[in-house]
């Protein structure tokens, strides 16, 4: 078993196929988007289309191989109801960790469609990864802030259609869409600034699921409702790979999308802003309420 390699040679063990593994899989990756844009042939890029996903799937399941056996971490895993390949999902998380999206990766793969998350637009710029995203169809967004808004309040409208245009593409088709609704990764200074009233969770925001909701209209049928808990404490990917993290408890529940939410206007309808969020804040206390279940002995 290559996790009972020694530590001190199996860390830059780790970290090289990490290198090697991204660099051949992406490189690959972009000489088939290139083909795809030389050649605008529509059954040579439905096949450069399956390649490209192909070789994405390839580099989650590479990852997920070493973390099988050159880590001795273990994933629990459940789910109340069968996924489908051919599924049409909005997948929603807690965030706690960078580890949680190569977990989710890992328990995802190849059982739903690829997960695309919605990106900020300046990460295209990520040497080899921002293209390799591009290739993979991610939605790439940018956000205005608060004060932006409120000297122009017409972007607000360019968000949405950005948001709609970036989704044109998956509609009719397998997709699966990934969101952090609470923004950021779990920390007890951001957890103590916000005073959210959930221990183990900071308070959700409900905009970017509006946003995927109203751009992608009845093209996602249902939501995956997954909770992420460390038992040992909430870790870092250097604690993935010296091989500190022992379990992760991953639970996953199928919701319907409560047809209310995809009628409204988000932006400009406060009270359905407001439905919107209620039903959000009931989503994050049901994932309180299954977090205190692990905490017990």
């Amino acid at each position: 078993m290559l996790a009972r390699i020694p530590l001190l040679l199996r860390v830059p063990l780790i970290y090289l196929l990490i290198i090697a593994n991204t660099v051949i899989r992406v490189s690959l990756l972009l000489l088939c988007a290139l083909l795809k844009a030389l050649l605008p042939i529509k059954s040579l890029q439905v096949l450069l289309d399956r390649w490209i996903i192909g070789l994405a799937e390839a580099w989650i399941g590479f990852n997920s191989w070493m973390m099988d056996h050159m880590t001795t971490l273990q994933v629990h895993y459940r789910e109340d109801s069968a996924l489908a390949t051919d599924g049409h999902y909005l997948v929603l998380s807690n965030h706690q960790s960078w580890v949680d999206i190569l977990v989710l990766q890992k328990v995802f793969n190849k059982r739903i469609p690829f997960m695309r998350f919605f990106l900020k637009k300046e990460l295209f710029w990520v040497p080899m990864l921002g293209l390799a995203w591009w290739a993979l169809d991610f939605p790439f967004m940018q956000r205005h802030t608060k004060s932006q808004l409120q000297k122009r309040p017409e972007l607000a409208g360019m968000d949405i259609a950005a948001t709609r245009k970036a989704c044109e593409k998956f509609l009719g088709k397998p997709v699966s869409i990934m969101i952090f609704p609470e923004g950021t990764r779990f920390t007890p200074a951001k957890h103590a600034q916000q005073q959210s009233p959930l221990p183990a969770l900071l308070k959700p925001k409900s905009g970017g699921m509006a946003y995927a909701l109203d751009a992608m209209g009845k093209g996602l049928h249902a939501i995956l409702d997954v909770t992420l808990h460390y038992p040992n404490g909430i870790p870092g990917m250097a604690d993935l790979i010296a091989d500190r993290i022992k379990h992760v408890h991953v639970e996953v529940r199928l919701r319907p999308i409560p047809d209310a939410l995809r009628a409204g206007d988000y932006e400009n309808d406060r009270a359905f802003r407001a439905q919107f969020q209620q039903w959000m804040n009931g989503l994050w206390q049901d994932k309180q309420a299954i977090l205190n279940g692990y905490a017990k002995p």
